[in-house]
């Protein structure tokens, strides 16, 4: 397909003015990516959602906290495991029917896990429930994209990925008071009804697609070999592992200076930040893509040197807080919509690679943190944080022709 046929496929249908320009161009089409918005913030939840209730769950189903904690590893693995693969075998199916499958896959195994009395069978919810949300957000990008003009792409994509800032900010804090008041069954079961009120939004708001026919299947070699998407990968991976290391530690972090205590203001700080970050993000992504990713890279760099020399300062750590939930809170943004432009035709699967690399970097700081917390103690922590943006930041410098390459402004 021709770049010109490409833009037109990404054009939203409407009457065309004398000026060329259609109906559809001259506005977003809001209450659809806000459905694509709502998945995330209910994908979100429901990966988060069981540190908050870990003691409650732990307790009821009669297994250690430690133990417990394994349902989020589990949510973690069935979407490294499957995220790829899935999205390659499905590159042909229409795209509103698979997201309302995936959709649907939250409503059930988080029905599952509020009716579970058996630690065992809540284990392979939570691996089910990983699984469908690999499928998801390799759609919500790419759906999004699809919804709207070549130049509103990132826009767009802000919108469709605010339910992910909203979710860590308000949701879990949210679910978790609710989990105390009534219960945490009553929580997940609350997921499933918005899961399924959401169904209906997508089958109202939302247009198919479809997917890709035979002759246009990309491989995945092929899609991971596309000009600049390793780069988007590379950044995305040490980005957010730097994040990871950081936010899953925070607390043994801020404990040394006696912070600890006000651990909830401290993300409370970075939630609110996080969300204004969306929102630079939403105003500036399609003309200022690759700055924009030089400058959040840049900026947490500060931050961990800021938090490495005077991390025992609480005003530096409320400040450095504050430009770090700057810096992270449009990241998937910023990553995904990189990843689309890169890949083009590809981008689902593209996606699925990005979904990868952000969920080993999940993974990756918890395992990267405990080591360094058991070796070296929490001050450490911004100075692993150095050693990886450093690099992350030339690497995305380099990527100019292709990855994050500067938008023609006119």
């Amino acid at each position: 397909m021709t770049s010109t046929n490409t833009t037109r496929a990404l054009a939203a249908p409407g009457l065309q003015h004398a000026d060329g320009t259609t109906g559809e161009e001259q506005r977003l089409p809001i209450t659809g990516l806000l459905a694509l918005a709502m998945a995330a913030f209910i994908t979100v939840l429901t990966e988060a959602l069981p540190a908050g209730l870990l003691p409650r769950m732990s307790a009821d189903l009669g297994v250690s906290e430690s133990l417990a904690g394994q349902l989020v590893t589990l949510y973690a693995i069935g979407t490294l495991v499957t995220a790829i693969p899935l999205t390659a075998a499905t590159q042909g199916w229409r795209r509103r029917p698979l997201l309302v499958l995936a959709i649907l896959g939250f409503a059930i195994v988080n029905t599952v896990t509020a009716m579970s009395t058996s630690f065992v069978l809540t284990l392979g919810a939570r691996f089910f429930a990983g699984v469908f949300a690999g499928l998801l957000w390799a759609l919500v990008a790419g759906y999004a994209a699809r919804m709207v003009q070549a130049h509103q792409q990132g826009r767009a994509m802000a919108i469709a990925m605010v339910g992910i800032p909203l979710a860590l900010s308000l949701g879990i804090p949210a679910g978790t008071f609710l989990g105390a008041a009534v219960g945490w069954r009553v929580t997940f079961g609350i997921m499933s009804v918005l899961a399924l009120a959401l169904v209906g939004w997508v089958f109202v708001r939302l247009p198919d697609f479809p997917g890709q026919t035979g002759e246009r299947h990309t491989s995945i070699r092929k899609v991971f070999l596309l000009p600049g998407l390793r780069s988007v990968l590379i950044v995305t991976l040490a980005f957010v592992l730097a994040h990871n290391v950081l936010y899953t530690y925070i607390a043994p972090f801020l404990a040394p200076t006696g912070m600890a205590k006000h651990l909830d203001v401290v993300l409370l700080v970075f939630g609110v930040f996080a969300l204004a970050s969306i929102w630079v993000i939403g105003v500036l992504i399609d003309r200022w893509l690759r700055e924009l990713v030089l400058v959040s890279t840049a900026l947490l760099v500060g931050v961990s040197f800021a938090l490495g020399l005077w991390g025992g300062v609480p005003a530096v750590v409320y400040g450095g807080v504050a430009i770090w939930g700057l810096a992270y809170g449009g990241a998937a943004t910023l990553f995904q919509t990189a990843s689309a432009k890169a890949a083009g035709e590809a981008a689902d699967v593209a996606q699925s690679m990005v979904v990868t690399a952000w969920n080993i970097a999940i993974a990756g700081g918890g395992i990267a943190g405990g080591v360094l917390l058991e070796t070296h103690g929490a001050t450490a922590f911004p100075w692993l944080l150095v050693l990886l943006l450093v690099p992350t930041l030339l690497v995305a410098w380099r990527a100019k022709r292709h990855g994050f390459p500067p938008v023609v402004r006119r």
